[in-house]
């Protein structure tokens, strides 16, 4: 009876867990990408750098209470 329960369980959490594992796996190649395209050596990565820094200069400059 036992073996049975548990077979029935696996079945119906075997398919969920797959898509859990499929999401993780996709999920840890785009950080993967990310981490690669913004790295210290990478073009995109300082456009993406200066463009932070451009509205960061831009936002404090607005500030009137800048100190």
């Amino acid at each position: 009876m036992l073996k049975y329960q548990f077979e029935y369980i696996w079945a119906r959490l075997g398919e969920k867990g797959q898509g859990v594992v499929e999401y993780a796996l996709i999920l840890a190649f785009v950080v993967a990408l990310v981490v690669f395209a913004l790295g210290e050596n990478t073009a995109i990565g300082q456009a993406v750098r200066d463009l932070f820094g451009d509205t960061a200069g831009a936002i404090n400059n607005a500030n009137p209470n800048n100190e």
